[in-house]
């Protein structure tokens, strides 16, 4: 069976639009995008890491030089949130002490001013590949990075700046 999804703009902010992927059956059909699934799933399992990644989130969107590299965690196609470095301010913390985040969203970071959030859930191993709970979402991250990128040029345009991006409001691409 054919799957669809189009793209939600998520949230911008002064330097950062963030967006989504939502996947359906039906190139019409609403539904919840891939970040709202993660918000929904992580505010009720993990509250404190979602707070963490959406203090990023922010970070990185009102960050003078916008969704720089060194924010991301590079897996395959697809970027990681939080950054590597339990001491980044933000920091996690747990006990009161610095501790590594193991939540990752996965996410698409096409250029410094466009970024696509997809879901993501708790890492328990060394490669997201041998993670039952990410890799899933690990896969699917990858799968929709590389055809985001494919699509730039063709169905997805830059702006005069390339601080935004351009779709037709029905825009759906089969998966």
């Amino acid at each position: 069976m054919s799957r669809f999804a189009h793209l939600v703009e998520v949230e911008q902010f002064e330097n950062v639009k963030y967006f989504s992927i939502v996947i359906a059956d039906d190139p019409l059909e609403e539904g919840d995008s891939l970040f709202d699934l993660f918000i929904d799933k992580q505010t009720i399992e993990n509250k404190e890491k979602l707070q963490h990644i959406l203090d990023w989130i922010k970070l990185i969107g009102n960050y003078k030089h916008g969704a720089d590299e060194n924010f991301f965690r590079f897996e395959n196609d697809a970027s990681a949130l939080p950054p590597k470095g339990k001491d980044r301010e933000p920091s996690y913390l747990e006990n009161d002490q610095n501790t590594p985040n193991d939540l990752r969203l996965y996410c698409f970071r096409a250029n410094e001013h466009v970024v696509f959030l997809f879901n993501g859930d708790i890492k328990t191993t060394a490669v997201p590949q041998d993670c039952p709970n990410v890799k899933s979402h690990f896969d699917l991250a990858n799968k929709l990075s590389k055809k985001i990128n494919e699509l730039f040029g063709k169905e997805i345009l830059w702006n005069n700046d390339c601080s935004d991006i351009i779709v037709e409001e029905d825009f759906f691409f089969n998966l």
